[in-house]
């Protein structure tokens, strides 16, 4: 095959959208892939690699490694140029089935026929980390001074054994019950005081529970980098004013659940494939 052949043939993946002139990226992409960057007229850049396959798909353990090798490259590319726009795993650009164009035509002409969009989305996260935010109340520490469950623990005190078996049943229940309400009372609080040092916050679910944990609230949080420190100030306030309260705070990270970008063109062309968000 001809060079120009193998060109018009091969598909691009795409990591995400920088700037033009960024740095070039420091690390390799999936599977050691060599990254190169796209520059469109407009300004805007693509970080891929050139794909000669389909869709990453595999035993679960492959997918993840895949999707970290993904997020690593957004992450370095957001060191690096200072603002990201995040692509979701497995967007690969291929060649126009219609025209012949060849797959980096396409990006291009994607890229700046949706320049204005995504240079403005590129300046406001500029400077912006995101933080992940769990709140949640142990329910025996959030219970254990309420008047009810202290007379069921003493009456499970002088119970045979299999009555204190349902007596328990009933003390975890009560424990839920009180530490749900406690949990609902201190939402629309903690809300707004972190709410206060971000420019946006939206609510996710997280990935596990652990047991006797009732959820207050978990949020994903784009902020400033100047207010990451008064952010942490403001948890450690909570977390001293509410002693049942156990608080994760994790990143930053590139602006991840803050960029709606999933496929690089228009998806009834059928030119794209595309996959699921690399987790933060």
């Amino acid at each position: 095959m001809s060079n120009t052949a193998a060109q018009e043939a091969e598909t691009l993946y795409v990591y995400g959208i920088v700037p033009a002139g960024s740095p070039e990226p420091a690390v390799a992409g999936i599977d050691g892939a060599e990254l190169q960057t796209v520059t469109a007229p407009s300004g805007l850049a693509a970080v891929v690699h050139i794909h000669r396959s389909g869709p990453y798909e595999g035993p679960d353990e492959d997918v993840k490694r895949w999707v970290l090798a993904h997020s690593d490259v957004i992450d370095d590319c957001w060191t690096r140029a200072g603002a990201v726009l995040p692509v979701s795993f497995n967007v690969i650009v291929r060649p126009s089935e219609r025209t012949g164009s060849p797959a980096i035509d396409q990006l291009t002409e994607w890229l700046d026929s949706s320049a204005g969009e995504l240079s403005q989305r590129l300046d406001e996260l500029a400077g912006t980390s995101e933080l992940r935010v769990e709140i949640t109340l142990d329910q025996h520490a959030q219970a254990a001074e309420h008047a009810a469950v202290r007379e069921l623990r003493a009456e499970m005190e002088s119970r045979p054994a299999g009555v204190r078996r349902l007596l328990e049943k009933r003390l975890d229940k009560l424990e839920r019950q009180i530490t749900d309400q406690a949990a609902d009372e201190l939402f629309p609080v903690s809300r707004a005081r972190i709410a206060a040092h971000c420019l946006q916050i939206q609510g996710y679910a997280p990935s596990s529970r652990t047991k006797g944990a009732i959820s207050v609230l978990s949020v994903a949080c784009l902020v400033d980098e100047l207010q990451i420190t008064a952010l942490g100030a403001e948890l450690a306030e909570i977390r001293d004013e509410v002693p049942a309260a156990d608080i994760r705070f994790l990143g930053p990270w590139p602006p991840y659940s803050f960029v709606d970008l999933t496929a690089p063109g228009p998806e009834q062309d059928g030119d794209q494939q595309q996959g699921q968000q690399p987790t933060a």
